[in-house]
């Protein structure tokens, strides 16, 4: 189920790849070690270590599957494997630039096809279904399903299931210049909140150092595994400017390198700085970054003669639900997989690719223990209430949810962003506490809406990220705070849970 069309993703918007150790002088430690030193010490190690193993084995699953990775130019059949920013060897298998929408295309293929599988594209879920709420448990708080929107319709449905899985994805659209697309509104790590889930480290959202600054380019990203092949930032007048931020420059992981461009926008008074591509050849540029090409050409730059103009962007969500070692969350029945969970593998900072192979490996762990736990399931579902609008009106003014959504996103830009301080996080705080309950009689007020269940989980969403980033007293990783700018690992080296 899914509230546009199961083509609408992050996933499908994913242009570096997955990482895996695939051959050469790699190894499993040296991919769990790159992770771990990236994670900023909140990696949770055997996590890591387990989702590092299990990679090759999806990586197997996916070509069986029918996902065309990309491979070495001459050579029969053997996988092309990029370099990116953290990683010490090539390990990042992709299909050209857009890996994401390859890999998304033969999944959905097989979903489409398999007889057993029902698809509900543009349903919205509303709120989850948890026993404990009504006065159903008969032990333990268990989740049996959701509240589900039709979007064409505006009716209301009970939906009742045996086992949920939330894979909603990240939450980009809280922030006001995001790599997200539209859906990223944080809808499954809001209703997980609402429901009683345990969540986590969600001060940690990682900003892309590159998304395209181009009126015409909404959202759309520039991929770092450009850097891996040499690509180099520079300001507008030509100067390189990474070296003086950290020996690594280019392949410096993501925060220090969108904290480096961030401070020299900041510090030169910039809109933007520059991709340098000039070192490429246009036959590299066509046969690894096609749909980059094409879209920087599409809007007049010339790549890779002309540089790129680029700005850092919410990218990343590393926190979210808490879940084991199966992607279970705290509440029985509900599993929580990819960017709205949180399962240790990230830490404080995501590895650059990392985020499709975690989501490989717990959609598998899940799936397996989801069926099994399900066939060995003999328990009544609670029979739950079916939705009431009561005295609701169809009257609501789509100005207030526009206005709201604009001043929530532009406020955690400026102040809970990729530098925060004490005052700014106090400030979001109360503005977001004022605006919640806007929303909120609004939500009862009125008839539910799609928009209106985004604004409402996009501002719940809002006020947990301002709070862990106001618990959290130290800067470690993707969170910087300059009223407290050191590393405290006597104190802080836990994850911040809520």
């Amino acid at each position: 189920m899914t509230k546009r069309s199961l083509l609408d993703s992050n996933t499908a918007m994913a242009q570096g790849g997955v990482s895996a150790v695939w051959g050469g002088d790699d190894s499993l430690e040296s991919h769990a070690a790159d992770t771990i030193a990236a994670g900023a010490g909140l990696c949770a190690e055997d996590i890591v270590r387990d989702v590092v193993a299990e990679g090759p084995a999806r990586i197997e699953e996916l070509l069986e599957l029918g996902v065309r990775f990309s491979t070495v130019a001459g050579d029969s059949g053997q996988l092309d494997l990029g370099l990116e920013g953290g990683h010490e060897h090539r390990r990042v298998l992709h299909a050209a630039d857009q890996t994401g929408a390859e890999l998304v295309r033969a999944l959905v293929a097989r979903v489409r096809g398999h007889s057993s599988i029902d698809v509900f594209e543009g349903y919205h879920a509303v709120d989850l279904l948890i026993d404990e709420k009504f006065g159903l448990s008969k032990g333990r708080a268990s989740c049996w399903g959701a509240y589900v929107l039709d979007a064409n319709s505006g009716k209301v449905s009970t939906i009742v299931a045996s086992r949920t899985v939330l894979a909603s994805g990240g939450a980009g659209k809280v922030y006001l210049y995001t790599s997200n697309p539209d859906v990223a509104s944080g809808d499954g790590l809001a209703m997980a909140r609402r429901a009683g889930c345990r969540v986590a480290n969600l001060e940690f959202m990682q900003f892309h150092p590159t998304c395209l600054y181009h009126p015409s380019a909404k959202s759309f990203l520039v991929t770092e595994a450009l850097r891996g092949e040499g690509a180099k930032l520079c300001t507008p007048a030509g100067n390189y400017f990474l070296e003086a931020y950290d020996h690594r420059a280019e392949l410096a992981p993501r925060d220090i390198v969108a904290r480096a461009i961030d401070h020299q926008m900041k510090k030169e008074g910039l809109e933007y700085v520059h991709l340098d591509l000039t070192g490429f050849a246009d036959e590299f540029m066509s046969t690894r970054f096609p749909r980059i090409l094409d879209k920087c050409r599409s809007l007049g730059i010339n790549v890779p003669s002309e540089r790129v103009p680029v700005v850092p962007a919410a990218h990343y969500l590393c926190g979210g639900v808490v879940t084991d070692s199966v992607g279970a969350t705290n509440l029985d029945r509900l599993y929580a997989i990819g960017e709205v969970a949180m399962t240790g593998l990230h830490g404080a900072n995501r590895l650059a690719s990392n985020s499709l192979l975690e989501a490989l490996v717990f959609a598998h762990r899940a799936a397996e223990h989801a069926s099994k736990t399900a066939s060995e399931d003999d328990v009544v579902p609670p029979v739950f209430p079916n939705w009431v609008t009561g005295d609701a009106s169809d009257e609501g003014e789509s100005v207030v949810i526009k206005h709201n959504w604009d001043e929530i996103r532009r406020l955690m830009w400026n102040y809970v962003g990729i530098e925060r301080s004490d005052r700014r996080l106090e400030r979001a705080a109360k503005r977001i506490s004022m605006l919640r309950d806007e929303i909120q009689q609004y939500y009862w007020d009125f008839r539910i809406t799609g928009d209106l269940l985004e604004l409402r989980n996009l501002a719940l969403v809002a006020d947990l990220l301002v709070q862990c980033a106001r618990v959290r007293r130290e800067s470690r990783g993707l969170h910087y705070n300059v009223d407290c700018p050191d590393l405290d690992d006597s104190t802080w080296r836990r994850p911040t849970v809520i």
